[in-house]
């Protein structure tokens, strides 16, 4: 009898987001220890977000967009092959061979190849520098054509989806960017013809030419430029290089190849539960066929890959019947949406239509013959509606008697014209991550009540974030249908959030906790507000925060300056900017650690930290460190810790700038910021990264090019990656952007809420700390830069203002009237810690020390 069950071995022909899906379900369908899963991939780099892959050029790093890294694939048990381009299925032996003779074996098999992007065969179109848009290896192709392009003049073929974020992608490299389109509008397959000019309008009031009608007949040498494109119309246009975005086709070759059923126009023929006429072999995503049809979306790739998956391990019943195709983007700034029945093809069909010439705001929605049901809608400029009218057009909800109210700002009733409460627990939210309204309702319900818990638990509005807007709405009906009041008052004393208490605090000019209590609170404060009054008046006005109207609101480690430890004892950090010291303090650090006992630890920060001071010892030591030229490090407070830093162009012969000595400007700059939370920072001297910077609240990275700033990052208890916020930037700007994003997180964070957290329920999250942070959406830009100054200007060293202070170095005395020590308090030697002896211990160890 076999002790050992043989796993089911599952290999994965295809690494891209469908196929990472396909293993994500496999992993949580809590029968993963009985399949062993390879993944097999043509590219050098294992999964990466295609949906997003314009943010590549931002960085010009894979990690931005990366889904998986090795440690992933380790950590899980699966094997990932790169560089394998799988050729032969024996469907007999059931067993796989790449091109460069890896065999492996399966029992079941998943086609996750994709497809490939279409290149209209006129003469000329594979000529050097043409190029097409699907993977990062494209983009670098592209990007280096451009920056050795003479004329700096780029074009695109393809006025679709792709084309026009290829068209991004070049006019954002710096060229002179074309769009050449065969329809007679942009997108043609999601706008009509008034939402196609509208869309052609504003592309091109950002610089870029847009053709359409164009039908090219041949590319040849140019005059001017390298190709000269000639269309049918005998017209040319003259370009450097050019991208073919003209549409996709399957990957379904190696399926063509070996005898597995095929469309008429391609794609592999798939069921309901995504197996192809070969039942040990399973299609998803833009390689397969369903019904006729190819679905070019992530949403329904994933929806096939979750099918696959439960299918095989048999933990549901999903099947693929289907996706709806509406979708919601940006392209070039410009708000995109198409819902169901754009053209109104229904047989009867009535149309409303708005446009805003002023605004620039196209809107049309397309109803049943009754008027009753929502079939379709084109939104261009402002696509605020697109969830609301998502729903109503899929779950078949009665419109208002005025359907138009839905588009028209001219009549009340358009923005309550569907409330969440009349969605069936089926209604699919996220359409990206097949969330539906009853899954966000069941975290709710499992105690996830806010929005970033929601996003992190159901994964709904982490794809597209096209449905961030509706997932709040969700979370907040299902709170108020649990009876939870939604407060979001600080305490019982204070009827306000963290956000309005700190407006107040700087509007009227507040200075200290009995004035704010009085005006705008009551009884006599807590453990809650009193901490967080005392972190809003030192993110405000910097004052000591030891001084009498003070002291008394802080907790136990801002109080004594230190981080009390486990054992009673407390710690001592100095700060080291950057992680750079000179010999001579280091051998203060040593001498102090060996003169008072203490334990010694080098820090992931890049500091020197001494654990097991007493009380009363802090000011003598803090005195020591300070006449030798240290200052605190704040490791007891919320509020910026350290600046971790590489060694930079300094000694690193890959090093593009100068990442110490800008670590210790920007920690210099920053110190003693008082925040909702702490705050770490770090600059690594080129896209190596070996300061880590993706994974801090502010993270700088040089370039070629400038320095690169990401934001929001934290290894915390939930590790979040930080977003890219803008790139190329010289000093100046940089540190006018930090000061901004980080009084504004200071100015609007609740109650120890980290940045990642913060930005998580921003409700636009990321575009929107752009639109407040760069664009000064809000017109507060000039007064962040000059609260951040001031604070920078009113900074003071809180050790030294105490030991300064013979009064407040008292406080730390055992007695009030003495310096002598509590002879009752003995402490022992544990390891290289320190513990307070137990009373057993206390006569023996007392009359040692006699």
């Amino acid at each position: 009898m076999q002790n050992v069950m043989q796993k089911e071995k599952i290999v994965i022909v295809g690494n891209g987001p469908v196929a990472h899906k396909f293993i994500e379900v496999m992993l949580e369908s809590g029968k993963e220890d009985q399949y062993a899963l390879t993944v097999v991939g043509e590219e050098s780099r294992p999964a990466y977000d295609r949906v997003h892959l314009t943010a590549w050029f931002e960085s010009r790093s894979a990690d931005t967009i990366a889904m998986a890294d090795d440690a992933f694939y380790q950590d899980n048990g699966i094997t990932c092959y790169t560089d394998e381009k799988i050729v032969g299925i024996d469907r007999v032996g059931k067993i796989v061979t790449s091109d460069n003779g890896l065999e492996l074996p399966y029992d079941r098999l998943i086609l996750a190849t994709g497809s490939y992007p279409f290149v209209p065969p006129m003469p000329g179109h594979d000529r050097e520098n043409t190029f097409v848009y699907r993977t990062i290896d494209d983009l670098q192709a592209i990007t280096t054509a451009a920056e050795q392009s003479g004329n700096k003049v780029g074009t695109v073929v393809g006025g679709g989806l792709l084309g026009l974020e290829a068209a991004k992608a070049l006019h954002d490299l710096g060229l002179e960017t074309h769009v050449v389109e065969f329809a007679p509008r942009l997108m043609a397959v999601q706008v009509d013809d008034g939402g196609g000019e509208l869309l052609k309008n504003k592309i091109e009031a950002l610089g870029v030419g847009v053709h359409t009608n164009k039908a090219t007949q041949q590319i040849v040498d140019g005059d001017s430029a390298y190709h000269s494109m000639a269309f049918s119309d005998d017209t040319s246009l003259e370009t450097d290089l050019i991208v073919f975005s003209a549409g996709i086709r399957p990957q379904d070759q190696l399926a063509r190849d070996h005898d597995i059923a095929i469309g008429e126009r391609g794609g592999i023929v798939i069921d309901n539960v995504c197996q192809t006429s070969d039942p040990h072999i399973y299609a998803i995503g833009e390689c397969a066929l369903w019904d006729g049809r190819i679905f070019g979306l992530i949403a329904p790739g994933n929806t096939m890959a979750t099918v696959a998956a439960q299918h095989i391990t048999d933990t549901g019943t999903m099947q693929f019947e289907g996706a709806d195709m509406s979708t919601k983007l940006k392209l070039m700034g410009v708000d995109v949406a198409s819902i169901g029945d754009a053209h109104a093809k229904t047989p009867g069909a009535r149309v409303y239509t708005w446009f805003n010439q002023p605004a620039e705001v196209y809107k049309k929605i397309v109803v049943s013959e009754d008027g009753k049901y929502l079939l379709g809608a084109v939104l261009i400029g402002d696509a605020a509606d697109y969830g609301n009218l998502l729903q109503l057009a899929l779950n078949q909800i009665e419109l208002p008697e005025h359907p138009d109210a839905l588009i028209l700002p001219v009549r009340d009733g358009a923005a309550s014209a569907l409330g969440v409460d009349m969605l069936p627990d089926t209604a699919v939210i996220c359409s990206c991550n097949n969330v539906t309204k009853g899954d966000i309702c069941q975290a709710v319900q499992d105690g996830q009540v806010t929005i970033g818990d929601v996003k992190a638990c159901t994964k709904a509005a982490t794809s597209c974030g096209g449905c961030a807007a509706l997932t709040t709405q969700v979370l907040n009906a299902e709170l108020e249908n649990l009876g939870m009041e939604v407060n979001t008052d600080l305490c019982e004393h204070f009827p306000y959030t963290r956000q309005e208490l700190h407006h107040i605090v700087r509007v009227e000019k507040i200075k200290t906790f009995p004035e704010l209590l009085r005006k705008h609170g009551k009884g006599l404060g807590c453990d809650i507000c009193k901490p967080t009054a005392s972190s809003i008046l030192a993110s405000v006005w910097n004052d000591f925060i030891l001084e009498d109207e003070h002291r008394v609101l802080q907790d136990t480690n801002d109080y004594f300056l230190g981080n009390m430890q486990k054992d009673g004892t407390y710690s001592i950090v100095p700060r080291i900017a950057a992680g750079e010291i000179t010999p001579d303090k280091l051998i203060v650090l040593g001498q102090v650690a060996k003169d008072y006992d203490l334990y010694t630890k080098i820090t992931g920060g890049q500091r020197v930290d001494l654990f097991g001071a007493r009380a009363e010892q802090l000011p003598a030591i803090w005195k020591v460190l300070i006449d030798a030229g240290f200052e605190t490090g704040h490791a007891y407070a919320k509020s910026l810790r350290t600046v971790k830093s590489c060694v930079g162009s300094t000694w690193c012969r890959y090093g593009v700038d100068d990442s110490v000595g800008f670590a210790i400007d920007i920690e210099n700059r920053y110190k003693g910021l008082r925040a909702p939370h702490k705050i770490k920072m770090a600059v690594s001297g080129c896209t190596r990264e070996c300061a880590e910077a993706q994974s801090k609240d502010v993270g700088i990275i040089a370039t070629e090019n400038g320095w690169n700033l990401y934001v929001c990052g934290n290894g915390g208890m939930k590790p979040r990656h930080a977003d890219l916020f803008a790139s190329d930037l010289d000093r100046e700007t940089l540190i006018r952007y930090i000061d901004r994003f980080l009084m504004f997180y200071v100015r609007t964070g609740e109650r120890l809420q980290r940045t990642s957290t913060w930005m998580d329920n921003l409700e636009g999250g990321l575009d929107y700390l752009r639109a407040v942070v760069i664009d000064d959406s809000l017109g507060i830009c000039d007064e962040l830069e000059a609260d951040m100054q001031h604070l920078v200007d009113a900074y003071q060293c809180e050790w030294k203002s105490t030991i300064d202070d013979a009064d407040k170095a008292k406080r730390f005395n055992h007695f009030v009237n003495s310096e002598e020590t509590d002879s009752n308090v003995v402490f022992v030697r544990e390891r290289n810690q320190i513990r307070p002896a137990t009373d057993e211990e206390k006569p023996a160890l007392i009359a040692s020390a006699s």
